[in-house]
């Protein structure tokens, strides 16, 4: 991951004015060639000869697009099917082919089977999920008539690699985001200073609130066994905090870097942890995904099941959110991670009717409360298997959690103190105090930006207290922010 070119790295802070300079000078017809070059060169920084992959998969989608268009009845879905199979196969093989060969080994092992497939310990290439998601809402959306075919094979490009959204999304539709490439964009004061600022938040969630986290997570979580569940709590709770921050913090970062250059990016996150309900958890998380789970595999089969009723539902919730984890990993983890979700959706639509009798029972700022903290608790419990390394982590986190939480369990613990010493390996530093600092901090900036439209008033500032306010935020940014050996982030992986 060293050769990446990151949004916190200092390449990217070469790079992106470099690019964003030459965007405006360049006449308006040379502008799509420049981006797919900038766009090809970002991503190379990385792997370069996946480089290759991308383009197998625009070619092949561009030109199935243009079939769907022309065709009519069984012809079209033949188009769309043999479309959609390419993809998903071209996935399955660098991201799921060994996951598949070891269950196959597990069980013939189970069985006492002679059967053996050998894995490829293929290297993932990154952003490999987003891409694809974005290229089977493209073919799904001319089939489907809500867009026409993009003629322009550079431009279709450009869709697909747009290079602040590559790797890490958001995932966007081609309603959104393709008709963009061909308008003409000029130098705006307004939308340069609005992204420089998005740019300026996302890096300080990234680099000073979810890479000083991830120093207390990180060796908790590679060696859960040595630490008791108060460590193991806290952990967790940190990291809900941090894969938030790092996420967003690209998210924000790839918003405001298309914001330069005049592009608009779809709002991927809306204070998630002010949800009072899963439901309402998945309206403010990568509501880019959900939004695209919902389109393209929930509504499909709810609609399919509509004369199971509620039955229905929950497995249109089930299978979707069973591709949800399977999409974040080839691991158990993400499956249980996306099946306690399901399950946990499914609970909320069987009892969806005395959910709203009891919240008419209760006063609304006590229903809220209590609703905010259970969805919070849930999603945090969850994050236990999204992080943990393997089931077998997972559940010793479990074990070390209850035997914490629980009187009888800790009175019979025999090691929690012996662990003492590893415990202050990791807290020596006030990392505890400091993640918790920073976290405060996060959450009083939500609640005030909630309230107040700061970049409203930021802008109707004069400039000699503006500009005094962005020296002191680059200022906590470098000085706050993990520099050595700067982290990736972590849906990178994904």
């Amino acid at each position: 991951m060293a050769g990446m070119m990151l949004f916190n790295s200092f390449p990217f802070l070469v790079f992106f004015p470099v690019v964003t300079a030459t965007f405006f000078l360049l006449p308006h017809r040379f502008r799509w060639l420049w981006l797919l070059l900038a766009s090809c060169f970002f991503y190379m920084s990385f792997v370069p000869i996946y480089i290759l992959i991308f383009a197998i998969t625009i070619i092949t989608t561009y030109v199935t697009a243009i079939q769907i268009e022309k065709k009519e009845g069984d012809s079209k879905a033949r188009w769309l099917w043999s479309s959609i199979i390419f993809i998903c196969t071209i996935l399955f093989f660098f991201k799921y082919y060994d996951f598949f060969t070891w269950n196959v080994n597990e069980l013939a092992r189970v069985f006492d089977s002679e059967i053996s497939i050998s894995a490829l310990h293929l290297i993932l290439p990154i952003g490999l999920s987003f891409f694809t998601f974005q290229s089977l809402s493209y073919v799904i959306e001319v089939y489907r008539g809500n867009q026409k075919a993009e003629r322009h094979l550079g431009i279709y490009a450009n869709y697909v690699m747009f290079y602040p959204q590559l790797v890490a999304g958001p995932i966007e539709r081609p309603q959104n985001l393709l008709h963009q490439f061909h308008e003409k964009h000029r130098f705006s004061y307004d939308d340069v200073t609005s992204g420089l600022r998005l740019m300026a938040w996302g890096l300080f969630k990234k680099a000073v609130i979810a890479d000083n986290l991830a120093k207390f997570v990180s060796p908790v979580y590679d060696n859960p066994g040595n630490f008791d569940g108060g460590v193991l709590l806290v952990a967790t709770l940190f990291f809900s905090f941090q894969i938030f921050c790092d996420f967003s913090g690209y998210s924000d970062m790839a918003r405001g870097a298309a914001r330069v250059m005049g592009f608009r990016l779809t709002l991927n996150f809306d204070r998630p942890y002010a949800a009072t309900s899963l439901s309402d958890f998945w309206r403010r998380w990568h509501i880019t995904l959900s939004t695209w789970l919902r389109d393209y595999v929930y509504e499909p089969v709810a609609m399919a099941r509509r004369d199971k009723g509620i039955y229905g539902v929950v497995l249109a919730l089930m299978l979707t959110f069973l591709i949800s984890g399977l999409w974040h990993g080839a691991n158990w983890t993400f499956v249980v991670w996306g099946l306690l979700h399901g399950l946990g959706l499914s609970l909320e639509a069987v009892f969806a009717k005395k959910r709203k009798k009891l919240a008419k029972a209760m006063p609304t700022w006590l229903f809220n409360g209590i609703m905010l903290t259970a969805t919070f608790s849930f999603v945090n419990f969850t994050y236990i298997f999204f992080r943990a390394k393997t089931m077998e982590d997972a559940v010793l986190i479990l074990e070390h959690v209850g035997h914490w939480i629980f009187p009888i369990n800790r009175l019979l613990s025999t090691n929690i103190h012996s662990l003492a010493g590893h415990v202050s390996a990791v807290t020596s530093k006030g990392s505890v105090l400091g993640g918790c600092a920073l976290i405060v901090f996060l959450v009083i900036a939500h609640s005030l930006h909630a309230r107040l439209d700061f970049e409203e008033r930021l802008r109707r500032c004069a400039w000699w207290i503006r500009w005094p306010m962005y020296q002191v935020a680059l200022l906590c940014i470098a000085f706050g922010g993990v520099w050595l050996g700067a982290r990736s982030f972590v849906y990178f992986q994904f």
